[in-house]
């Protein structure tokens, strides 16, 4: 049987959602678009925000998620921001893990409609440790604690953090998914050949309810670069004290003075360099373990904390694993416009 004909041959997905932060967002675009086209999942694994889209859509609840992350503007996202003293994080994620519990409650693994898997790293064993069973919330929060800013989940003997660490784009779980047709994986730490945005991506002949303004865009754009102050001066309160013991004013002068470029604070670095070992991590996994369709979404599209922009991230996921749903299976049309 070639390709193409095992493509075709059932509709049965094992879909695997990797780590990205906001671009997470996209998942659920992937999903609408695998849906539209009459394909049945029937296993997923995640990693980090992979995680998170994965369980809430095993649990019946992704359209409650999706309305509710539509809704976030940059405002809604910094209240959901719970900054700690601890020295394993900066957040805690507290808030939003009150609301992922108040859709899916203390739901298990094993109770839900179909097989997850979420992938957690154990800073103790230095290994992957996989959540096949016990409360969803506890494997999606291990999954999501992204060292040094959120702070890590301790099970028994065991410290977890963001599977990312070691496995963004957990593969191998869905190989054994003896139910599935096609192994469908989606990266969104994907490297590009040049830079490119969101809104080049987006199909501009398209015009939707979801589509957003030109006012808009700048809007965000402005605030992007608000919040950028107000994360660098954060970080500074993180941070606490300088080394001799007192407050670095010159730094905060810096911040001021340079005002529209980018301010490489902690939080910044920490989030760059994951990004970047995970999308390096990601080509791996996808080298070593080929899935049947790669959907890719460049990690330069937004940054990892823009939760602000979710619908135009969804839509995104949508328009893209049509894109690759078509080259792949070009005789199964999707039954739903943008």
């Amino acid at each position: 049987m070639n390709e193409l004909a095992h493509l075709n041959s059932g509709n049965k997905v094992a879909l695997v959602l990797g780590s990205g932060g906001a671009r997470g967002y996209a998942h659920i675009g992937v999903i609408e678009a695998l849906e539209a086209r009459g394909f049945e999942i029937v296993a997923v694994s995640g990693c980090s925000m992979g995680a998170v889209i994965g369980g809430i859509y095993a649990a019946g609840k992704l359209p409650e998620y999706r309305d509710w992350v539509c809704q976030l503007d940059y405002l809604d996202v910094l209240k959901l921001v719970d900054v700690t003293w601890s020295p394993m994080g900066a957040m805690r994620a507290s808030k939003v893990m009150s609301k992922l519990e108040s859709l899916v409650g203390d739901i298990l693994i094993e109770d839900l409609a179909i097989p997850v898997t979420t992938v957690a790293t154990d800073l103790v064993r230095q290994r992957e440790v996989w959540f096949q069973s016990g409360p969803l919330l506890q494997a999606i929060r291990a999954s999501m604690a992204v060292p040094g800013v959120i702070t890590p989940v301790h099970l028994g003997e065991q410290v977890l953090v963001d599977g990312g660490l070691l496995n963004p784009l957990p593969i191998m779980p869905m190989v054994a998914a003896h139910q599935a047709d096609f192994v469908v994986a989606v990266n969104v730490t994907a490297h590009s050949p040049l830079p490119v945005t969101l809104e080049e991506l987006l199909p501009k002949e398209e015009e939707t309810a979801d589509s957003r303004t030109q006012n808009e865009i700048d809007r965000d754009q402005r605030m992007g670069s608000w919040i950028g102050d107000v994360r660098a001066v954060t970080q500074k309160l993180w941070a606490g004290l300088g080394a001799n013991g007192e407050s670095d004013d010159e730094e905060l002068e810096e911040i001021t003075e340079a005002r529209g470029k980018r301010e490489w604070s902690k939080l910044d670095m920490i989030l760059e360099s994951f990004d970047i070992t995970q999308a390096a991590l990601a080509k791996y996994k996808v080298a070593g373990y080929p899935p049947d369709v790669l959907i890719e979404i460049p990690k330069t599209v937004c940054s990892t904390y823009e939760f602000y922009r979710g619908r135009d991230l969804i839509r995104l996921g949508r328009h893209l694993a049509d894109e690759a749903l078509e080259r792949r299976m070009p005789s199964i049309a999707s039954d739903a416009t943008e």
